[in-house]
């Protein structure tokens, strides 16, 4: 009796191991989904309301995560300085609607809306511009280098943004003006007293998130550089020698990025009220996390992953405590990339 050979052993135990990492997986699902259920069963209100607030803190979790996986995409480098690019967005949004007159009182003819939209434009052009300028200077020579020293570039380059950040705010919390209407759509649908709330607030936080994650969606996919860009995400030197401007298209990568976390900023501080030089760790790790979980390098993934990311931290907050919503959300990507290391909507690709 002859035994099997070593490469067909091997593929067993493989297929094996898949069956009981799908296995795993489902079981996973069907014991969160089964929880779900019991707690929606219990107190619905409590429930639903604890959902729609993780839908809107995942809207904006999304945004920054999308910064990340953009720049992983096209040179799979870790910008861990994205997450204080936010935090300066806050900050310059902020100093813009105060030069406007925006404080306890409404500037321009008395209406919110042409500050808002002037703070937002000022705030992506220049995160925009910080972050080009970062990866022309602090990255660029690098990419051929060792991925620890990008990495501690980028790590320098934090440390930089957080310094001008306490530079131009202070170390004390700083009050964002609270500019939108108050006007709860929950309330006036239930017409009765309830815990669900859906604001005015909500709405302006989901709607333009929604509106550039499909913008971005598009360029990619449907545009002459979104091609390019796909084409030097998956061989840069492929992609030069069909003419492709290499730098020109990681430069507007960055761009890209630097935009999007300046809209999360503008609608963070109108959301929350409220920014600090010290903003930029804790919201850039939540995204990282989004994007890991979603799949780095997934446009797609990092909205789902943002989204996920946001209802299991107010689920955590809701039932079991604010000092557990961070120990909830990692124990979830924990399980996540143990059984799907490529994250959620990720493909599992050779290394480069």
């Amino acid at each position: 009796m002859t035994s099997q050979p070593a490469a067909v052993r091997a593929g067993n135990e493989l297929d094996l191991g898949k069956v009981a990492l799908n296995v795993g997986s489902i079981g996973g699902l069907l014991a969160v989904f089964a929880w779900a259920v019991a707690r929606l069963a219990e107190n619905p209100d409590y429930f639903v309301a604890a959902v729609l607030i993780g839908i809107s803190n995942g809207a904006l979790i999304a945004l920054v995560a999308l910064g990340y996986t953009l720049v992983y995409g096209i040179i799979e480098l870790i910008n861990f300085s994205h997450g204080d690019l936010f935090m300066l967005g806050t900050a310059i949004s902020l100093f813009t609607l105060q030069r406007l007159g925006y404080g306890s009182e409404l500037g321009l003819g008395g209406t919110p809306w042409l500050g808002i939209l002037i703070a937002a434009l000022v705030a992506m052009a220049m995160c925009g511009t910080f972050n080009v300028l970062a990866e022309r200077f602090a990255y660029r020579r690098l990419r051929r280098a060792p991925r620890l020293a990008p990495l501690i570039s980028a790590i320098g380059i934090s440390f930089l943004y957080q310094n001008i950040g306490l530079w131009g705010m202070g170390a004390a919390p700083l009050r964002y003006p609270d500019l939108l209407p108050k006007f709860d759509f929950a309330h006036a649908l239930l017409q009765r007293d309830s815990l669900i709330s859906f604001t005015i607030k909500d709405v302006f936080v989901l709607v333009p998130a929604v509106s550039l994650m499909l913008g971005l969606t598009y360029i990619i996919q449907g545009t002459k550089i979104g091609r390019a860009m796909r084409a030097v995400a998956q061989d840069q030197e492929t992609a030069l020698q069909m003419g492709v401007d290499v730098n020109r298209i990681i430069s507007f990568t960055f761009l890209l990025g630097g935009i999007l976390a300046g809209a999360a900023a503008v609608l963070y501080g109108l959301f929350f009220n409220n920014t600090q030089f010290q903003l930029g760790f804790p919201a850039g790790l939540q995204a990282f996390t989004a994007a890991v979980l979603g799949g780095i390098g997934n446009v797609r993934g990092a909205a789902l992953g943002g989204i996920v990311i946001g209802i299991l931290a107010s689920l955590t907050v809701t039932y079991a405590g604010g000092q557990w919503a961070n120990v909830g959300v990692f124990t979830v990507l924990v399980i996540v990339l143990v059984f799907r290391p490529s994250g959620l909507l990720g493909e599992e690709t050779p290394e480069r």
